[in-house]
């Protein structure tokens, strides 16, 4: 059963499987991996080099990449703007099902 409280998910589980189903585009979802994958890229890169300007990339390229998937081939409204934190911690959790093979790349 979803646990749902005034119109919000209660807890990350009861979310994933609405989150799923708003990214059942293949390629939406190959999207938000490059996204990512761009993400943890950029990240090891700015800690390498210390050059702390490079932070402000990592919104750009996680969500860039996520949104173009969304509008162009999803065609829905990314859960980000309702759910922000459960969205961010489904990106990884999704790349980490795709990784694993729980859910199809």
């Amino acid at each position: 059963m979803t646990i749902r409280t005034k119109d919000r998910y209660a807890r990350f589980s009861d979310f994933y499987p609405f989150y799923l189903a708003e990214h059942s585009n293949p390629v939406c979802r190959r999207l938000h991996y490059v996204g990512s994958l761009l993400v943890l890229t950029l990240l090891a890169y700015t800690v390498a080099s210390q050059n702390w300007s490079m932070l402000w990339a990592l919104p750009v390229a996680g969500y860039g990449f996520a949104w173009v998937g969304h509008f162009v081939f999803e065609r829905n409204r990314p859960a980000t703007f309702q759910y922000p934190f459960y969205s961010l911690l489904g990106d990884w959790v999704m790349l980490r099902d795709a990784f694993t093979g729980r859910i199809p790349f």
